[in-house]
């Protein structure tokens, strides 16, 4: 199956799952740093990405926007911060998945998936997932999970897995304790 700009569905789409999965966390991580409004667009642009795959027209300006707000919102994650370079390689999932849906893309969502891993191996404390006490191993889990999801039963069960998931990445971040010292969170522009 090949979408409308010529990548790799399958991989478009497992792509757009772990970035669903780790938006659990990335959104509260950007509340706590006063970046919810920029996150937000970065957010939408994936969600259209994601919703191509189904069929929606795929609309440039709307991932363009996404792309520029992206670009720098992770050196904007005060570096102190818990949680700062799970943000800054959530940060870097959402960038390689908007190249690799361009038509030129010079990146795979195969890249994507990895940074997944990335993201999930650098978040700061252990964790408490059933089994799993570390976040990568439990990426790792879902993202098995996801490919054999996505085999047998489609798109829509796959996007529904991944917000499942989605939830326990939410449990961890908000589990994370705060900076203490009244940082305000985000650096100046």
């Amino acid at each position: 199956m090949s979408g409308a700009s010529g990548f790799d569905a399958t991989g478009e789409e497992l792509c757009c799952a772990a970035f669903v999965r780790l938006d659990g966390a990335l959104r509260v991580l950007a509340a706590r740093a006063g970046l919810s409004d920029r996150y937000d667009v970065v957010a939408e642009g994936m969600q259209h990405l994601m919703a191509s795959l189904g069929g929606q027209a795929l609309d440039g300006k709307v991932l363009g926007t996404a792309f520029g707000v992206n670009w720098g919102l992770d050196a904007r994650y005060a570096p102190e911060l818990p949680g700062a370079d799970f943000f800054r390689e959530g940060s870097r999932l959402v960038f390689i998945a908007l190249v690799a849906a361009r038509p030129d893309r010079q990146l795979t969502p195969e890249q994507g998936v990895s940074k997944a891993v990335d993201a999930a191996a650098a978040w700061p404390s252990d964790v408490r997932i059933g089994s799993f006490t570390r976040l990568v191993d439990f990426e790792l889990a879902c993202q098995e999970e996801a490919a054999e999801r996505l085999r047998s039963a489609g798109l829509h069960a796959l996007r529904e897995l991944a917000e499942a998931r989605a939830k326990e990445y939410r449990r961890v971040a908000e589990a994370l304790p705060p900076l203490t010292g009244g940082h305000a969170g985000a650096l100046p522009s």
